[in-house]
């Protein structure tokens, strides 16, 4: 049987360009080697693009870009081509591409840019499409979607920097403290605050507006955050729900990605049925926002069993160790089974969507 090319998306220009090299590292090394042969594409914090075929430990201490591994490299827009061109010194050479796996967390990867390239090139996407990744990108919109689904959001305001002070102020008053600044669009907590009173909520803002041009500002959710990792086109499969303890504060970068102070339990510490209902309202929230492929869906269960909606991640983490594999494993699937069913229902969606045109 003849290999796959699975064009794996790497690094980016984004705050979260150091956990993209360690999330592909996780998908590279668990790929079937029997069914598919990793194409690794690289880009720079600067936006170089390059085509990688070196070893996967220099991902994970960021020295694959100036590697004797590395060939400039742009993907080919043509309709139909479904290459990468390498733009070597004696000439242009092409890798066919059979599927593209974007592992890019944030912007200019994750927010439907780079989906839309995928698209218009014609290459079979692996994940959410172009519309769905904006959307989960913005919190705003994906909280207003969501809330038409009938899930319930947290009471918030999106403010531009030009908004004036009073209005902030105003907001704040009715929601009390603690509360939270966020950028409308960036993940893994970059540039969002815990506030605790007036004296940080300005300070807060100004940190948010350093990742985007919106922020905004969310009433705090009693209870705790929990999440489903759900596979699936039509019909879904959605992995054990699991559960963020924290001993303080809130899951910043530095919890995300240590677990210095806090503890994620899988399956989450609540009842069957309401794990059943968790997962019933991330399967509304999946379809709400037209995601498809994968995604994780967080929401937080207040004491008296209320699910809030948080937000969705249409490329979650996927280190061995992320939050998205666990719950799968949770479930029964193996690592290499979920990549492995996520490319195939690319490459099933693919062929509908040709059965159409």
């Amino acid at each position: 049987m003849n290999k796959l090319n699975v064009a794996v998306f790497f690094g980016g220009c984004s705050s979260e360009y150091s956990v993209s090299l360690s999330s592909a590292s996780g998908v590279i090394l668990n790929l079937d080697n029997e069914k598919y042969s990793p194409v690794m594409i690289g880009i720079t914090k600067e936006g170089s693009w390059y085509y990688y075929d070196g070893p996967i430990d220099l991902l994970l201490n960021d020295t694959w870009y100036s590697s004797n591994y590395c060939t400039p490299a742009v993907l080919s827009p043509n309709h139909g081509e479904k290459s990468l061109l390498l733009l070597k010194e004696d000439g242009i050479t092409k890798i066919p591409i059979d599927v593209a796996l974007p592992v890019l967390h944030g912007r200019n990867g994750e927010d439907g840019t780079l989906q839309g390239m995928l698209e218009m090139a014609d290459i079979p996407l692996a994940g959410c499409g172009t519309l769905s990744s904006a959307l989960c990108m913005d919190k705003d919109r994906a909280h207003k979607l969501v809330s038409l689904a009938g899930v319930r959001i947290p009471r918030a305001l999106v403010i531009k920097p030009e908004t004036a002070t009073e209005s902030i102020t105003a907001f704040t008053a009715q929601i009390n403290y603690p509360l939270y600044v966020k950028p409308v669009k960036a993940g893994s907590s970059y540039g969002v605050t815990k506030v605790t009173d007036a004296s940080q909520l300005l300070p807060a803002v100004s940190l948010a507006f350093q990742y985007d041009n919106l922020a905004i500002i969310e009433e705090n959710i009693e209870g705790f955050e929990v999440g489903c990792a759900v596979v699936g086109n039509e019909e879904l499969i959605i992995g054990e729900v699991d559960e963020i303890e924290l001993s303080g504060g809130f899951f910043n970068f530095t919890e995300k990605y240590t677990l210095k102070t806090s503890s994620i339990h899988v399956p989450a510490r609540i009842t069957p049925e309401k794990a059943a209902e968790i997962k019933e309202t991330a399967a509304v929230i999946y379809r709400a926002l037209d995601c498809s492929g994968f995604a994780r869906i967080d929401m937080f269960l207040q004491p008296d069993g209320k699910i809030i909606f948080n937000e969705a991640n249409t490329i979650p983490g996927f280190t061995e160790h992320s939050r998205f594999p666990s719950m799968m494993k949770a479930a029964g699937y193996t690592f290499r089974e979920i990549l492995s069913k996520i490319i195939d229902l690319a490459l099933s969606k693919y062929a509908q969507s040709k059965q159409l045109s």
